[in-house]
């Protein structure tokens, strides 16, 4: 590296600008730093005060401190734009080897193969728990599912969330998953659902919410090649200007994996969805809308693709943006989802953990 410089980060804020650091590192400190990009900075010597902000640093610093680093050391009235002091923390853990960027990791795609939905959500912690352990690297996985039901989150109460005679009598079952968030209404060719496993160092230093649309900028990329502007509305819906089409939601395991999972409404009937889910008024109540079942508006009518197209689609797109390789699903580890989901997660235990 040129001019002395031993360490090398670079970040892609959201929405915003590229930040580049450029570090020497010397006996465990940092001595050198170069903050650049193309983003703005005013006023223009400011860049100087983001430069001296890290100096000193120890090579192991957190993230948190050196965002505040940032802030205390940026002289009053400067305005940084496209990026923030959170920005130069990613980037500089990055450089130091602390945190990680897509590229640093070799990817692999899985595509839907129909499971029942109790085995769907076992795999999740069997999957999580295998990238965590080392033996299986990164991995997109696409559910599909024949039967019906209700996955419910880690904390959600059952006799709040669902009316139990309803969804009985629609033959949908109750499973609750190990991430937190809201009821995934379930039935065969309604919804398009992933699951994203990766080393937690890929969101190092970002809180929840910046996570989410991290994530899941692939999958906005996506929707938009084939006509669907999807955004977040925070904390996990994502939307479109005709309404919500799905959320996400995530769990940080022990063993630095984090689980990051999506379901979006492809052809969904609210009517009967509601029927199951008790959605009350205080659910809706910020989201400006006086009607849940207009709170919901499927990929089907704004895509005008079958589900197996968009899937299909969003697979080319993470392939393509992130170099990864198409997989199947091994033996060992359908069979371990198996035997989880009969022990844990079709057990009253689990699912009726909060009543």
């Amino acid at each position: 590296m040129t001019n002395g410089y031993t360490h090398h980060g670079e970040y892609k804020v959201i929405g915003g600008k590229l930040v580049v650091v450029d570090l020497v590192v010397d006996n465990g400190v940092i001595t050198g730093a170069s903050v650049n990009g193309d983003f703005f900075l005013e006023p223009d010597d400011a860049l100087g005060d983001l430069n001296a902000a890290l100096i000193g640093l120890p090579q192991n610093v957190e993230h948190a401190v050196i965002r505040d680093a940032v802030i205390n050391n940026l002289r009053e009235g400067a305005v940084m734009f496209g990026f923030d002091a959170d920005a130069v923390a990613r980037v500089v853990r990055r450089a130091l080897g602390h945190a990680t960027s897509w590229a640093d990791h070799s990817w692999e795609v899985i595509g839907p193969s129909s499971l029942p939905i109790a085995q769907n959500v076992a795999l999740d912690e069997v999957m999580a728990r295998q990238v965590a352990a080392g033996t299986r690297g990164p991995t997109l996985r696409f559910w599909d599912w024949n039967d019906s039901g209700v996955v419910i989150g880690s904390f959600q109460s059952v006799r709040n969330e669902i009316d139990a005679q309803a969804a009985a009598e629609q033959g949908s079952q109750v499973v609750r998953r190990i991430s937190g968030g809201g009821a995934m209404f379930m039935e065969a060719g309604n919804c398009i659902t992933y699951s994203l496993y990766l080393p937690a160092s890929l969101v190092d230093g970002m809180s929840f919410a910046d996570s989410y649309p991290f994530l899941d900028a692939w999958v906005m990329e996506a929707l938009g090649s084939i006509g669907v502007k999807a955004h977040y509305k925070p904390l996990n819906d994502i939307a479109t200007e005709a309404g919500k089409i799905g959320g996400a939601a995530q769990k940080r395991l022990a063993g630095g994996v984090v689980l990051h999972h999506v379901t979006m409404s492809y052809d969904i009937d609210a009517e009967k969805m509601l029927q199951v889910l008790r959605i009350g008024r205080e659910k809706i109540s910020d989201k400006g809308i006086a009607s849940a079942v207009k709170r919901v508006d499927p990929l089907k009518s704004q895509a005008k693709m079958g589900r197996d197209e968009i899937i299909e689609r969003m697979a080319q797109t993470f392939t393509r943006r992130y170099g990864a390789t198409g997989r199947e699903l091994d033996t060992e580890t359908l069979n371990t989802a198996r035997e989880l989901a009969e022990t844990k997660f079709t057990t009253d235990a689990w699912t009726a953990r909060v009543p």
